[in-house]
């Protein structure tokens, strides 16, 4: 088992200055299925295992400041992240301040990181189905306003078509809100399998955003690095982070 806090590095082309990380499962204090890096405190997980978890990230990050938590609700909105409110309702934040640490949790769901080309500003969606279909997308570039030709984007770990099987209600309310979704979900042995990654780009590239880079990483079948809640319902969250130097 490994022990030591790791996490993957966004790999794009943003300015050195913008951090973009998620941290994997393990390094953390949680026991059983919350072994051990969980960073979470709304999933059943003991208290004080978390606050000793989010601490021992600050303290490998080297951050001053804790991360702007968000309390997640898969719907579209997207706040300024601001160290005086903590725990908004929201599913993304942004900056412009240095030192500002937007975060989202996920366990299977897409951490959607935004910046520039100058790195002036970044921004950090919580992206699932409902919140493709709530227009999460949409409300975060329209949040940061920025020109899309400037703007660049990495996609996290999140489940992968392989593993994301959905019903066929999903599926009428994905292409009801978006037909172009018809191409991104397949069906297989009688079932539908969404690509979460590919239905997040092609709504961005609607929106004129087409620096894209996917890590393609699958929270489903890497039980040992990430989380998964369609694995294991009863499961921790790793967090995303991005924020300016």
């Amino acid at each position: 088992m490994k022990e030591r806090i790791s996490v993957q590095q966004a790999k794009w082309s943003a300015p050195p200055h913008v951090n973009a990380v998620t941290t994997y499962r393990y390094g953390g204090v949680s026991r059983n299925s919350f072994g051990s890096l969980n960073l979470a405190s709304h999933v059943g997980d003991n208290h004080t295992a978390v606050i000793e978890n989010r601490a021992r990230l600050c303290r490998y990050m080297g951050l001053i400041e804790e991360p702007i938590w968000l309390n997640q609700v898969h719907g579209c909105r997207v706040i300024q992240a601001n160290v005086v409110m903590r725990d908004g309702i929201a599913d993304g934040s942004y900056t412009t301040q240095n030192g500002i640490i937007c975060a989202v949790l996920t366990a299977d769901c897409l951490p959607l990181f935004l910046t520039d080309t100058g790195g002036t500003i970044v921004c950090l969606l919580h992206v699932g189905w409902r919140g493709l279909v709530a227009g999460i997308i949409e409300s975060g570039i329209a949040a940061i306003d920025t020109e899309p030709a400037k703007l660049l984007v990495w996609l996290g770990p999140c489940i992968r078509k392989a593993a994301y099987i959905v019903g066929e209600d999903v599926r009428e309310q994905l292409i009801h809100s978006f037909p172009e979704h018809t191409t991104a979900l397949k069906e297989i042995n009688g079932k539908w399998r969404a690509d979460l990654g590919k239905m997040a780009q092609q709504r961005l590239n609607s929106l004129g955003v087409t620096a894209i880079w996917d890590s393609r990483s699958c929270t489903y079948t890497d039980d040992s690095s990430w989380f998964s809640y369609r694995r294991q319902k009863h499961c921790g969250r790793m967090a995303s982070l991005i924020w300016l130097d």
